[in-house]
């Protein structure tokens, strides 16, 4: 009995982290091989328990539902370890299945950020907006991203997925290297100054499935993935920054009325 009690003794002080001088205070030296051998087992057991226990714990936090057996193994583990409490997980030390946050972006950061990409949100467009405009023989050069695109009003472009935009935003388009019209043709070095092209969000949508399949011969190594972009769908309703041509209204002949009357000729 001496014995089984020394070394339940013993294994508790060596999982607590006791130190050997005083083990061999409080017990005396250990000098036999028949007692190290028996010691030492019985020592790592007991850690294997103890970190069972722990696990057994920290994961008892996702369960919704207690049982009375994790009251007795708490209970036994605070009465091991002193009343310690189990420590709680950081921020910092999230878990690898968790996800992180969102990143909460001000309105000068969402500003700056649009700014570099090339455009800038003014707002949703109201019922009583008459933005829509007759075709104007004017077309801009853009650069959205790292995307150039040809605009003229009414025209409709699908580019890279905007950020801190809706449908039915008013978006203007500031990186603008080139304008041209019947008359002039202004080239930006590289942007042209107070140009800009007006456009409206219609939509964001995907674009076609694109697969991706690996290989690796003589490797049995195949990987297959698929991979759809997300765009934004714009429609451009101005441009503004150039001087624009008045289109001369002409009137239609009529040609009809000139067809039936040398037809009555003929038949008479």
């Amino acid at each position: 009995m001496a014995t089984r009690r020394f070394l339940r003794a013993l294994c508790r002080h060596a999982a607590a982290g006791a130190d050997l001088v005083s083990l061999r205070r409080h017990f005396g030296a250990v000098t036999s091989i028949r007692s190290r051998s028996i010691i030492r087992p019985a020592i790592e057991q007991e850690k294997s328990l103890r970190h069972r226990d722990l696990w057994l714990l920290s994961s008892r936090r996702f369960c919704s539902v207690k049982t009375p057996e994790d009251d007795d193994m708490e209970d036994e583990y605070e009465e091991g370890e002193g009343g310690g409490d189990v420590d709680e997980v950081s921020d910092g030390e999230m878990a690898a299945g968790s996800r992180p946050h969102k990143r909460e972006y001000t309105p000068e950061e969402k500003e700056a950020e649009a700014s570099e990409i090339g455009y800038k949100v003014i707002g949703p467009l109201e019922r009583s907006d008459r933005v829509f405009k007759a075709y104007e023989p004017v077309f801009a050069v853009v650069q959205i991203g790292s995307h150039q695109f040809k605009l003229s009003n009414r025209d409709c472009i699908f580019t890279e997925r905007l950020k801190f935009c809706e449908v039915n935003d008013k978006v203007i388009l500031n990186k603008v290297l080139l304008l041209g019209s019947p008359a002039q043709t202004i080239v930006g070095r590289p942007i042209v100054p107070e140009a800009s092209v007006h456009a409206v969000v219609e939509e964001h949508a995907l674009d076609a499935k694109v697969i991706i399949f690996k290989k690796k011969r003589r490797k049995n190594y195949r990987r297959t993935k698929g991979h759809r972009q997300e765009l934004t769908k714009l429609r451009i309703t101005d441009i503004r920054g150039i001087e624009k041509p008045e289109i001369p209204i002409t009137k239609e002949k009529p040609v009809k009325v000139a067809l039936k009357q040398e037809k009555v000729a003929e038949a008479a």
